[in-house]
């Protein structure tokens, strides 16, 4: 059975990055749809349920950011990249902060937005229920896969799909020591140039989020130079 083709919502005030946008998009077979207000995007994402956008930060009535955190805090959630002139660390940490999968700078040559968009499409597709239910649990921490469920103390924890695939292989390698290429080529693939401060945005996103104590790393521990470790440090004292 044929899967069905991806809808993209293009999120922007300039028509001109719409148009090159959508003709691309087009041209790879997907389906588009398009938005030039924060307002319409809202409006737009809960009528047709894509399953990605493309958003720009700076929009003429509500800002990317808050679009996306006003989406994210509902049950749908399609995969989001923000479109920024902001390339700053602080800035791009702000956007994740925000739910945002994945951003891009402006100018953005069309090749590393179609990557960008497989990578969100790739990650976004694991959402559905898995048929087989495999659950995790270490300490605090309970993921359980067929409900697509991380739950932290008993309380529910929402994170991005990027974050939610990237927690599942710390979770399937616990105690191991994972290497940045290996991490980077598990989330983005081998084809995608992606650089490891992108990876390390990631890791201090999910430490934020599933670290009682920020003050003392429990889980997520960092191996100088190489990688990263998972693993609950207080059950093994």
């Amino acid at each position: 059975m044929s899967r069905r083709t991806a809808r993209i919502l293009i999120v922007d005030d300039e028509q001109e990055v719409v148009r090159i946008l959508q003709k691309n998009l087009l041209n790879q077979k997907y389906e588009v749809i398009t938005a030039y207000t924060g307002k319409d995007a809202l409006r737009i994402a809960e009528e047709r349920h894509p399953d990605l956008l493309l958003l720009d930060i700076n929009l003429p009535d509500l800002s990317g950011i808050e679009v996306c955190k006003q989406l994210r805090a509902q049950s749908q959630l399609p995969a989001i990249i923000i479109i920024s002139i902001r390339d700053k660390e602080r800035d791009k940490v702000r956007i994740l902060d925000a739910g945002a999968d994945d951003y891009i700078a402006k100018p953005f040559g069309i090749d590393e937005v179609l990557a960008r968009v497989r990578v969100a499409l790739r990650h976004a597709a694991h959402i559905t229920p898995e048929s087989s239910s495999v659950t995790f649990s270490l300490g605090p921490l309970f993921v359980d896969t067929a409900r697509h469920s991380v739950q932290l103390n008993g309380t529910a924890i929402k994170l991005t799909p990027i974050e939610y695939d990237l927690l599942l292989i710390f979770l399937r390698n616990q105690g191991k020591v994972l290497t940045q290429h290996m991490l980077l080529t598990q989330i983005w693939g081998e084809e995608e140039n992606v650089q490891s401060n992108y990876l390390h945005v990631y890791v201090a996103h999910l430490r934020r989020k599933l670290e009682l104590d920020p003050t003392r790393q429990r889980f997520f521990q960092t191996i100088s130079g190489v990688g990263y470790r998972f693993t609950d440090s207080l059950e093994n004292q």
